[in-house]
C-alpha cells in the first residue's frame, strides 16, 4: 500500500481500519490537515510506528486477529506519547470504560461519523499532545532549576516584607504609632488571632500586612474580605467556597478564601457589620479549622490566622447582643487600636509628603510639592476621613491643579472650611498659660489670622478687608507669623 511522503509542517495521523473504503474516507476527511497513514492490521500498524513520527492513531475497534483495543493497549505501553482514539459501530459500555481505563483513550468516536466532528476531533488530540510535551519540558527545565526557583520565590519574599514592613508605616519621630507598631511586631511572632480596632482609613489593612509579613506565615497569602462590602448569602459563599450546583449561577466549583489563604493569614475587614447568624457559621471555622462550601457533604481542613477588623466598639455591640460573645473571645487574642489622625497632628506632614510623591508618579504630575503653609494647612484640618480622606484630598488638588506647588487654595471647600485645631473656640487649649501677655497676644493673633486665611481659601486680599489690613500689612504679619512660607 502505497503511503503520502511526510510532510515536515504537518502532524501525521495512522488510521488504522481492515476496511478499505474506511481507509478512503478517512483520508479524504483529514488529508488537507495532517500526513495520513494507513494500516489495514495490527501487525502492518505495528510496522509503521516503530519506523514513522506519529502524533494521532484512529483505530477501529473491531478487526480480525488482534482488536482494536488490545493494539491500542500495547501502543499505551510503547508508544505512550502518541494520542489514542477509537473508532466504533458499537456503543457496549464495558468495552467504551474497558478503553478508557487499559488503553488510554483520548476519545470514542462512533460510526457514522460526521467529517467536521472527526476533523475537530484529531485536530484537539493533536493540540493536547502538542500541550502534554510542553508541560514535560517544562517539568523537566523546572526540576533542573529549582535552586533559580527557589531563589526568585525569596527575592520576592523578601521584597515584600520590606515594603509593607512595621518601618514602612509612615508616621512622625515619636508618634503614637511607635509603641502600637513595637506591640504588632511583637504579637506577629505567635500564632494568635488579632483585633484591630480603629475609624475608617486609619490604616488597619496596613497595620494587619506588617503583621503577616513579620509572621512565620509570612511566605503564605495575606487575603483580605471587607464583610461589610457583601451581604451574607454572597459572604458566606465568597470566604467558604461553595460547589457547583449548589445555588442558581454556581456553575463550578470555587474554593472560599479561607481555602486560597491555606497557610497564609485571611484579613476580615469590618467584621463587626456580620450578622449573628453569619457569626456562628465563622465561630465554627474558628473553632474546628475547617469549612465546609455551601453545597458541599465533608468540610475541607483549613490552617489560616485571623486578624480582623473593625471600627465599632465591639465589646458594646456585644453588650447589645448584635455580636456574639464567644465569637468576640475568639478573634480578639490581642486588641491592638489605631488612633485617629487627628490624635496624631504631627504624622501629617510625612504621611503627606509620601502621599504626594506617591499620587503625583500615579497621575503624571512629576515634581508637585507641598509648601510649608500648605503642610501647615494640612495639620489644622482634622481629617475625620484619616489618612484615606487625605490621600483623597491630595489626588483632586493634584488632578485640578496645573502648578508645582499645592497651596492652600487648591484644597476642596470641606477642607478648607472645615473646624480646624487653634480655632477660637480652642484657644483655652492652646493659648499658653505661661509667658508674658505680649508672647500671649501674639498667639491669639497668629491664630486669628490663620483662621482668616482658611476661610478666604488664601486669598490674601478679601483676608486684609475682614482684617482691616493693608495687603502690605497683611503680608508683614504674615511674615511674623510664619504664614509666607
Amino acid at each position: 500500500m502505497t503511503q503520502p511522503l511526510i510532510s515536515e509542517s504537518l502532524p501525521t495521523v495512522l488510521v488504522v481500519d481492515d476496511e478499505v473504503h474506511s481507509q478512503d474516507a478517512l483520508r479524504r476527511t483529514l488529508d488537507d490537515d495532517f500526513t495520513v497513514f494507513t494500516a489495514s492490521s495490527a501487525e502492518e500498524a505495528r510496522g509503521l510506528l516503530e519506523c514513522e513520527p506519529v502524533n494521532v492513531i484512529l483505530c477501529d475497534q473491531r478487526m480480525p486477529g488482534q482488536t482494536g483495543m488490545s493494539f491500542l493497549k500495547e501502543v499505551r505501553e510503547r508508544w505512550p506519547e502518541v494520542v489514542r482514539i477509537a473508532i466504533s459501530g458499537y456503543t457496549d459500555s464495558e468495552d467504551i470504560i474497558a478503553g478508557i481505563n487499559e488503553a488510554g483513550i483520548y476519545q470514542y468516536i462512533l460510526k457514522p461519523w460526521g467529517p467536521d466532528h472527526l476533523l475537530e476531533s484529531v485536530r484537539n488530540a493533536v493540540e493536547a499532545q502538542s500541550l502534554q510535551r510542553q508541560n514535560s519540558r517544562l517539568d523537566l527545565e523546572l526540576r533542573t532549576s529549582t535552586g533559580v526557583l527557589r531563589q526568585r520565590t525569596s527575592t520576592k519574599i523578601t521584597r515584600a516584607r520590606n515594603h509593607f514592613g512595621f518601618d514602612r508605616i509612615v508616621r512622625a519621630l515619636g508618634s503614637p504609632l511607635d509603641s502600637i507598631c513595637a506591640t504588632a511586631e511583637r504579637v506577629a511572632r505567635y500564632d494568635i488571632s488579632v483585633l484591630v480596632l480603629g475609624e475608617s482609613g486609619t490604616g488597619k489593612e496596613l497595620l494587619a500586612r506588617a503583621i503577616h509579613y513579620a509572621s512565620p506565615r509570612h511566605t503564605g497569602p495575606f487575603v483580605v474580605e471587607n464583610c461589610a462590602a457583601i451581604p451574607d448569602t454572597l459572604l458566606e459563599s465568597e470566604l467558604f467556597g461553595h460547589k457547583r450546583g449548589a445555588f442558581t449561577g454556581a456553575y463550578e466549583d470555587h474554593p472560599g478564601l479561607f481555602q486560597r489563604a491555606h497557610g497564609g493569614t485571611v484579613f476580615l475587614d469590618e467584621i463587626g457589620e456580620t450578622s449573628p447568624a453569619f457569626q456562628v457559621k465563622l465561630l465554627r471555622v474558628l473553632q474546628e479549622g475547617e469549612v465546609r462550601p455551601v453545597g458541599a457533604a465533608r468540610p475541607v481542613p483549613v490552617d489560616v490566622r485571623v486578624i480582623a477588623a473593625t471600627h465599632r466598639q465591639l465589646e458594646q455591640r456585644v453588650r447589645d447582643d448584635l455580636f456574639r460573645e464567644d465569637l468576640y473571645y475568639r478573634i480578639a487574642g490581642v486588641t491592638i487600636t489605631m488612633p485617629p489622625l487627628r490624635e496624631r497632628a504631627a504624622d501629617i506632614v510625612p504621611i503627606a509628603r509620601k502621599t504626594v510623591l506617591d499620587v503625583a508618579a500615579e497621575l503624571g504630575h512629576p515634581g508637585a510639592e507641598l509648601p510649608d503653609d500648605t503642610l501647615a494647612f494640612l495639620q489644622a484640618y482634622p481629617w475625620p476621613g484619616n489618612i484615606r480622606e487625605l490621600r483623597n484630598e491630595i489626588a483632586r488638588a493634584l488632578a485640578l491643579h496645573d502648578g508645582q506647588q499645592l497651596t492652600p487654595g487648591v484644597f476642596s471647600a470641606r477642607v478648607l472650611q472645615g473646624r480646624t485645631r487653634g480655632t477660637i473656640d480652642d484657644m483655652s487649649m492652646v493659648v499658653p498659660q505661661s509667658g508674658t501677655l505680649v508672647e500671649r497676644l501674639d498667639v491669639i493673633e497668629a491664630m486669628v489670622l490663620r483662621e482668616s486665611l482658611l476661610r478666604h481659601r488664601w486669598n490674601k486680599t478679601r483676608t486684609a478687608a475682614e482684617l482691616g489690613l493693608s495687603r502690605v500689612g497683611l503680608r508683614a504679619k504674615m511674615q511674623r507669623f510664619g504664614l509666607d512660607k
